[in-house]
């Protein structure tokens, strides 16, 4: 683990839908590499709760109903890759999530991140989990939480002893709202209407690589480590 996380594996992107398991992968990559995991809900909420100049921006565009623009946060992750833990590499989860934001990426890599002897590090390898649109509805619209302390269950994949209880304080089971069905659908069509260009972005530049979703988590976790050693150029 520690000459893992003493190599430098430059920017890693993980794109997929929502239920493809990329947070998981995030958090076992961040582990292996000892590299940050950088989520852009968690930038935001941030900046928001320390009211930096950018986090009063978007607060006053949330509060007006409106969606955070491109360029607000792009701005915000790129203060964020300026941090001295990001030198050795970084995971990207959640950005880019449309084709402007992978383009802005290329540019602050390009020109803002690396100096010119880190050149082949500037292109960060892409790696898209892909999960079956009828198995990512199992996945999301079968989980159930407890009400007591938020333990998570699935009833097709893995169900409680006891129908709508939880195996290990006894409370009650509940479909939380962005779980059921009608949102679970709005948000995979989403996707694919905003992110999935941003696979096609990085594919037509031969830099993007799948991963089978579907296949059980640590087989999941062992191809995208080897597609990150095998082709993330690390040093």
């Amino acid at each position: 683990m520690a000459e893992q996380a003493s190599r430098s594996v430059g920017p890693i992107v993980l794109l997929g839908s929502p239920g493809a398991g990329k947070g998981t992968q995030a958090k076992r990559i961040a582990e292996r590499y000892g590299i940050p995991q950088i989520s852009t809900g968690d930038l935001l909420r941030e900046n928001v709760q320390r009211a930096t100049e950018l986090g009063v921006q978007a607060r006053d565009v949330m509060a007006r109903g409106e969606l955070v623009s491109d360029t607000l946060v792009c701005d915000m992750v790129g203060d964020r890759l300026q941090g001295q833990d990001c030198l050795p590499g970084f995971i990207l989860d959640g950005f880019p999530r449309t084709a402007a934001q992978a383009g802005w990426l290329d540019a602050f890599l390009e020109h803002e991140f690396f100096d010119n002897s880190h050149e082949r590090r500037c292109r960060p390898i892409v790696i898209l989990i892909d999960v079956d649109y009828n198995q990512l509805l199992l996945r999301l619209t079968g989980r159930r939480t407890c009400l007591a302390n938020g333990h998570i269950y699935n009833v097709h994949f893995q169900p409680p002893r006891e129908d709508e209880v939880c195996d290990l304080d006894g409370s009650r089971l509940v479909i939380r709202n962005d779980d059921r069905e009608e949102v679970i659908r709005e948000r995979l069509t989403a996707y694919e209407r905003q992110t999935r260009p941003v696979a096609e972005y990085y594919h037509r530049q031969g830099r993007l690589f799948t991963v089978d979703g579907s296949l059980p988590v640590d087989t999941v976790t062992a191809k995208v480590f080897q597609e990150i050693e095998g082709h993330g150029g690390m040093a």
